[in-house]
């Protein structure tokens, strides 16, 4: 049977990268001051556009991927004979991963024989566009649908995420950190060290004082990655290329990867992570 890997906008890929490869992606709809828009990677709304509405101090709120879009989609591959792979953003930071279950639920009991398979990765952003990348080089290998789900259920808590974040303001307000703690951070020029832990919750590390220091701070965490020379490792930004471009030379220098790949945090994570955060993404031992 035909294999499809189905994501989600989270992942943060390129748009190009998802049109080269097929993939499917259902993208998560936001709005800023009462406009609605999807996180279609730029088209409607280009990246530049929406930091810069953050900057200007636009508050963008998100919403989850309905019940009804995953039942459409999934519907349509089982009905064109694709046994569907669906890779997820955290559950532990939406409910959407929730409503797919359901959607799968309605399907089977129209359509028994349905066969989808619908993983909670416990990642965010481009941590989950890499676990989508693996598995769509799987895929392009021959291996199984089993080979495949096996290799994702036994890597996804490999995916490490590390993150910088320019502004606590956006944590404060997403209720991660006292408006007292976020007040004396911005005074001092505190810039916190974040990751997704094991069961996919965002978690704040470490504080380092000083933008330069936190991008060190982030290469460091890169001693964590397993086998260098095989791997693709990806910074995201929140609209501040030259410096992601700055940490990919760093990465460069410091270890022998196989590529480094640079792309946007997309609207939904930049929403809640504000202009300017960085993250650096790659597989290793564990979190």
């Amino acid at each position: 049977m035909k294999i499809k890997i189905i994501t989600d906008s989270c992942c943060d890929l390129s748009y190009d990268y998802i049109k080269e490869n097929d993939l499917e992606v259902i993208p998560f709809p936001y709005s800023i001051d009462g406009n609605e828009y999807v996180d279609d990677f730029g088209k409607s709304l280009s990246y530049q556009d929406f930091y810069n509405e953050l900057r200007n101090g636009r508050l963008p709120s998100t919403s989850q991927i309905t019940v009804y879009t995953f039942e459409k989609i999934f519907k349509h591959y089982v009905l064109e004979g694709y046994s569907v792979i669906y890779l997820g953003f955290s559950s532990e930071l939406s409910q959407t991963f929730n409503n797919s279950i359901t959607a799968r639920n309605i399907i089977q009991e129209e359509i028994p024989e349905a066969d989808i398979t619908l993983i909670d990765t416990k990642s965010a952003s481009v941590g989950l566009g890499a676990i989508v990348f693996y598995a769509n080089e799987l895929l392009k290998q021959g291996m199984t649908k089993n080979e495949i789900i096996n290799w994702v259920e036994e890597n996804k808590l490999k995916s490490n995420h590390w993150f910088i974040i320019d502004s606590l303001d956006h944590l404060k307000r997403g209720g991660r950190i006292s408006a007292a703690s976020a007040a004396v951070g911005t005074i001092l020029d505190v810039k916190p060290i974040l990751n997704l832990d094991d069961e996919g919750k965002l978690s704040v590390v470490q504080k380092v004082r000083g933008r330069k220091k936190s991008i060190k701070a982030l290469l460091e965490e890169l001693q964590r990655i397993k086998e260098p020379q095989e791997q693709v490792v990806f910074i995201n930004h929140g609209d501040c290329l030259k410096e992601a471009e700055q940490l990919r030379d760093l990465v460069l220098k410091e270890v022998n990867v196989k590529d480094v790949v640079i792309n946007y945090v997309g609207p939904i994570i930049g929403s809640h992570t504000g202009p300017n955060m960085i993250c650096l993404v790659f597989m290793g031992e564990k979190r």
